[in-house]
């Protein structure tokens, strides 16, 4: 199965409980497909819970939910040792953690020390418990969830963790058609809460996956593409707007990304268009403004936008 019909069975699919969020779907798969994570922001009532346990179902992945609170400690996330009494020994009680689909909702809701559990997992696809390795699945995946405007009593997220997350992702209200479909199905008498009688299937494998990724392996990317992605990311960290920009690391995300996008259009061959229409989910959570600069009243968004303008395109 090519990487086109991967992403329009995964509309679809995923389409039928979550309506007329096709983009965000199309950024959730990538993310997947390239082993990379997403930071997912939206207001309450979007379905942000929803889309991730209709992806998981797709996938045939687990799904496992965390709710982020001040008073949740790490152990809650990666698990910890029980001394068993029966046994006189001790075992391992694993944590949400230990999952394919792991979404941990309104992350910035609990303190630093526990957020900077999940960091080892979403980098190494690993976990450490008292000192041993313990390894997660392959399809593991993190989708964490923020809120835009409730800030009160909140843990900001610091640089090195949202480097971690391949995409920030806005999932904005449905528009005005999709919104009639959700109140529709509703009146119906459907619950899209439920998604076996909603009728979302599994509709990939892991060797559906193995094979997309292998298809990626064999696009043409030209030299002038890889110099251009590079300077785009060198050119939000020399900005004088900035006080950080997107790391090398950032400059990664944002080819793969666009090998997906190009993939997704079924071309073999990735071009500046795909690049910069993946460039603002994946730098946009990476860069950090100068306060003058906020002040005047420039955004990241903005911000990007003039990074595209300034670079000249190869052709």
């Amino acid at each position: 199965m090519s990487i086109r019909e991967i992403m329009e069975k995964m509309r679809a699919e995923v389409g039928k409980v979550v309506l007329g969020q096709e983009r965000v779907i199309d950024h959730l798969m990538t993310a997947v497909l390239v082993r990379g994570h997403v930071l997912l922001e939206g207001v309450p009532g979007v379905a942000k819970t929803l889309v991730g346990r209709a992806l998981a179902r797709c996938i045939g992945g687990e799904f496992r939910r965390v709710q982020c609170t001040p008073d949740l400690m790490p152990a809650d996330i990666t698990g910890t040792n029980v001394f068993d009494m029966q046994e006189r020994t001790f075992r391992l009680v694993k944590g949400p953690v230990f999952t394919d689909v792991l979404l941990v909702d309104e992350i910035n809701r609990t303190p630093p020390k526990t957020q900077s559990a999940l960091l080892q997992a979403m980098q190494e696809r690993r976990v450490t418990i008292d000192g041993v390795d313990h390894p997660l699945a392959d399809t593991f995946f993190v989708m964490a969830t923020q809120n835009p405007i409730e800030y009160e009593g909140t843990y900001p997220l610091p640089e090195a963790q949202l480097d971690r997350f391949l995409m920030k992702v806005g999932m904005p209200y449905p528009e005005l058609e999709a919104e009639n479909a959700v109140v529709r199905l509703h009146l119906e008498g459907k619950d899209p809460q439920d998604l076996e009688r909603a009728g979302v299937q599994q509709v990939l494998t892991a060797m559906d996956m193995s094979a997309a990724r292998e298809e990626l392996a064999r696009q043409t990317v030209r030299e002038v593409v890889v110099a251009y992605v590079v300077e785009l990311a060198r050119q939000t960290r020399e900005s004088p707007h900035t006080m950080l920009g997107a790391s090398p690391r950032a400059a990664v995300h944002l080819m793969r990304c666009a090998q997906i996008a190009a993939a997704a259009e079924g071309r073999d061959f990735v071009t500046p268009d795909d690049v910069q229409n993946v460039m603002h989910p994946v730098i946009r959570h990476r860069v950090l403004l100068r306060p003058e600069a906020e002040t005047e009243g420039l955004t990241v968004e903005r911000l990007l936008d003039s990074v595209i303008a300034a670079v000249p395109v190869p052709r």
